[in-house]
């Protein structure tokens, strides 16, 4: 019973808590509202060590710089489009973690729906084919010749059991 209690203590302590952030209590702006605009940008950039996470997530020294640098920014002023635009001139395209939507990123918006197309495409016209294929078998191939009709009914009556006994 005991162990029943403390497996559901830690299912629900293990769903309750939140994600991990890397943002330490020296980073944290005294405005609310400003601290959230933070997390909210710092959510959207990509730590440039880690490469799969976002610097909110990051516990590397540049993620932390750059943490620094949102709120510097936000604190001096300048909107989230600014912020954003400012650290896209600084370290290009790749600092974000969905990049824009732009002729430059053309191709890798599109590729993936163009991929799931031609592979459907491809899986369409693969079953027509084999369809096609069954249907279009020679008749010929469907009948026994009097040959092998007779050879199979001799085979038979060789396996067929004496009636005798």
């Amino acid at each position: 019973m005991k162990r029943l209690i403390a497996a559901c203590v830690l299912v629900v302590a293990a769903t309750l808590c939140g994600p991990a952030h890397a943002v330490q209590p020296d980073e944290i702006m005294a405005d609310p509202a400003k601290e959230a605009r933070a997390r909210d940008l710092s959510r959207e950039l990509r730590c440039m060590v880690c490469q799969n996470q976002s610097i909110d997530d990051s516990d590397a020294p540049l993620a932390r710089d750059l943490r620094l640098l949102v709120r510097e920014r936000i604190a001096s002023g300048d909107s989230d489009s600014q912020v954003i635009d400012f650290l896209v001139a600084r370290y290009g395209e790749f600092v974000l973690l969905k990049p824009r939507f732009t002729p430059h990123t053309l191709l890798l918006w599109l590729l993936p729906p163009l991929a799931l197309a031609g592979g459907g495409l491809a899986l369409w016209f693969h079953s027509r084919r084999r369809s096609n294929t069954g249907s279009a078998t020679d008749p010929s191939l469907l009948h026994l010749t009097e040959e092998e009709q007779t050879r199979l009914e001799r085979l038979l009556a060789a396996d067929a059991p004496d009636k005798k006994s």
